[in-house]
């Protein structure tokens, strides 16, 4: 197996921070990860003055490359190490090409630069940031060997997937005076001669790629020194202060996307302050539900915010006024009044929002892939094509008509103000009463729908290893609560005296300058969470945090690693045992986890894939912090540095207290048994 990093950076571009290139750091990180072969992939440039500087320097193989800005993804362009000249020449032109921030190539000018890319070895960013488009990848396939990815746990995830490219993991290191710490990201490869045309062929068999040497993608580096990790479950024990938690600190500090749960973190200290941040955590973590649930209830606000019932009976009665008084002036109407234009109500201009809103219906169920199979099972394509086309020539018309109408109406405004300049009969008021008559339903409808939200109910329940979460609904019992859920620093205590009247309340909320309108749904219903156990009862405080652990521990399958710092500190064995043992074995199989712990219920029974025993040795005068590290059925650990320790004797001494201890609470559990 040979070990291979091809992702090194030594020029500081747009792209870096700034840095100083240290030719001694590089020898030292090529000899301390005893790599095999490397590549010098600088962002957009390719140096050759510096890259024969580098190649004389190092005791591996050195290949020639650059990272391309591909439409803001990058890849990996990796040349033989030979016709140099010729590779300086192709690649300056990416760096004309890309000279700010943001400049990128296409895959066109790829090609056009580079001529045929069979004789490259392409690597894109892939499981990684920022990664090249599934697009372009499609196009280049032919001539792609591997995807690079940002961590183990996707790496893994790659490997098990043959529909996925294969999966390689490299440093992305910036080669720099006063690095002090290497990464351990790195990628194994079984091949013969390290030539270029090699390596691509063992990088399209993923059976021939490994995160280790001798143990395939079950174990990988995770310090510089060589210390390995599972790529499952790792237990980490000890005696205390010998360096478990500083080891998982390190690994905090080292890796990246890293969810980390410390001792002592969840433990509920004061109940009546922990029970508000706990019903308030959870509801951050349902808000989606939340905003899901009053999504409708937004539209009908946005729908009846800008209606204004004052105005509109202002308006009627002017209407009813002025016609009740054109009405008594029959008799003694001038010549101008007396022109049918006089009087004449404007035609409405408003826009087919309906129409248009089932034309987007019908271009949804054309357009639809996720559900196509089944659109099609009921809906004739053909039809529905003919559907929209037909929707359109409405639209058409009907906007052409709109136009005319409002043609018509700027005539008829322009002839009725010269008339009722000339004239001294009353003039008749405009007002819409069919729009009135609807703003005034649609008002009804509206204080009808919130006062049932206000109207206490259980809106959602959700089940989650063992305890039920429960959303309810309900009327605010205060202006603190309104003021609460804003998260403003704005009184409500005016406008939620007329809670109870939903418009008016709406009114006075939108009186309030320093309210934004698009919150004002939330003001309406109260949403608020609860937490049951087995039995039906709101949760304790110990049963709190078991809830907070277990859902820290899902949230984790967003990160790239798990660590727990000892957490039987904090819960007891039956629930260690039970809940959190099942979901960190499950969880262990798509990524790394590493629980710290000095208890057998789950140093033993939770089944570890690894184990690492941390030691605190004196040699001479000095202290050593050492670590050991195997399999759980191996009969020694052995350490970095070539040391062995005997592992039944440490994991009875840290899980058990002793072996002499273990024996006496066996027979002390058989005596109680008999």
């Amino acid at each position: 197996m040979k070990k291979i990093d091809l992702h090194l950076h030594t020029i500081p571009t747009i792209s870096d921070a700034d840095f100083t290139f240290s030719l001694d750091k590089f020898s030292e990180y090529v000899n301390s990860a005893e790599l095999d072969a490397i590549a010098i992939t600088n962002h957009d440039i390719f140096n050759l003055t510096q890259f024969h500087e580098i190649d004389d320097a190092l005791d591996c193989i050195v290949f020639p490359g650059i990272e391309v800005n591909l439409d803001n993804g990058h890849i990996l362009v990796i040349s033989e190490n030979r016709n140099l000249e010729e590779f300086q020449i192709k690649t300056r032109l990416v760096s004309e090409k890309i000279t700010e921030i943001g400049d990128s190539i296409s895959v066109d000018e790829l090609i056009q630069i580079f001529g045929d890319l069979n004789n490259y070895l392409l690597i894109p960013h892939y499981q990684k940031k920022p990664a090249v488009s599934r697009d372009n990848i499609a196009q280049l396939s032919a001539f792609i060997s591997a995807g690079e990815v940002d961590s183990p746990k996707k790496f893994i995830r790659m490997a098990r997937d043959e529909t996925e490219l294969t999966p390689v993991l490299f440093s992305d290191l910036r080669i720099k005076e006063g690095l002090s710490i290497f990464p351990p990201r790195q990628t194994y490869i079984d091949c013969g001669e390290l030539t270029l045309n090699a390596i691509k062929h063992s990088l399209r068999d993923r059976k021939k790629v490994a995160l280790s040497k001798l143990d395939g993608n079950s174990l990988f580096n995770i310090f510089d020194d060589g210390q390995q990790l599972s790529t499952g479950l790792n237990i980490i024990f000890g005696t205390r202060s010998s360096g478990k938690t500083v080891t998982l600190n390190r690994i905090n500090e080292e890796c990246e996307n890293v969810k980390y749960i410390p001792q002592f973190s969840l433990v509920q200290r004061d109940d009546a302050v922990n029970e508000k941040e706990f019903n308030d955590g959870v509801a951050r973590k349902k808000s989606n539900f939340a905003d899901k649930h009053l999504s409708p209830f937004k539209a009908v606000v946005d729908d009846v915010i800008n209606i204004d019932l004052a105005a509109n009976r202002r308006k009627v009665s002017d209407y009813l006024d002025t016609l009740m008084k054109l009405a008594e002036e029959a008799g003694k109407r001038d010549a101008f009044s007396k022109v049918a234009l006089f009087n004449e109500t404007l035609f409405d201009t408003g826009d087919e929002k309906g129409l248009s809103d089932l034309f987007g219906a019908v271009r949804l169920l054309i357009e639809n892939i996720e559900h196509r199979e089944v659109i099609d099972r009921h809906l004739n394509m053909d039809a529905l094509k003919a559907l929209a086309c037909e929707l359109i020539g409405l639209l058409w018309a009907k906007n052409l008509e709109r136009k005319k109408k409002s043609a018509v109406n700027d005539v008829v405004r322009d002839v009725k103000s010269k008339l009722h300049l000339r004239s001294s009969s009353t003039q008749v008021k405009d007002v819409d009463l069919y729009k009135v008559m609807i703003e005034h339903q649609k008002v009804q409808r509206f204080n009808q729908i919130a006062k049932r939200l206000q109207t206490e109910k259980v809106i959602h329940e959700e089940n989650i290893q063992g305890f039920k979460v429960v959303c309810k609904q309900r009327a605010f019992t205060g202006a603190g609560e309104v003021k609460g859920v804003s998260g403003r620093k704005v009184a409500f205590t005016d406008a939620y005296k007329e809670y109870s009247s939903p418009y008016q309340y709406l009114m006075l909320l939108k009186d309030n300058e320093a309210l934004t309108p698009s919150e004002f749904y939330k003001y309406f219903t109260c949403i608020e969470y609860e937490i049951l156990n087995r039995d039906g009862f709101r949760v304790s405080g110990g049963e709190r945090s078991e809830f907070r652990l277990l859902q820290e521990i899902k949230d984790a399958q967003n990160y790239d690693y798990l660590l727990i710092d000892e957490p039987e500190s904090s819960f007891d064995n039956l629930f260690l045992k039970g809940e959190v043992n099942q979901i960190l074995k499950e969880l262990s199989k798509t990524m790394p986890v590493v629980v710290v712990t000095h208890n057998s219920t789950v140093g033993a029974s939770i089944s570890a894939d690894y184990i690492l025993y941390t030691s605190k040795e004196v040699e001479g005068q000095e202290v050593v912090y050492r670590r050991y590290s195997g399999h759980p059925s191996d009969k020694e650990l052995r350490s970095v540095d070539g040391k062995t320790i005997d592992n039944f004797k440490v994991t009875l001494e840290s899980l058990e207290a002793g072996e002499g201890a273990y024996v006496e609470r066996r027979s002390g559990y058989e005596s109680i048994k008999d």
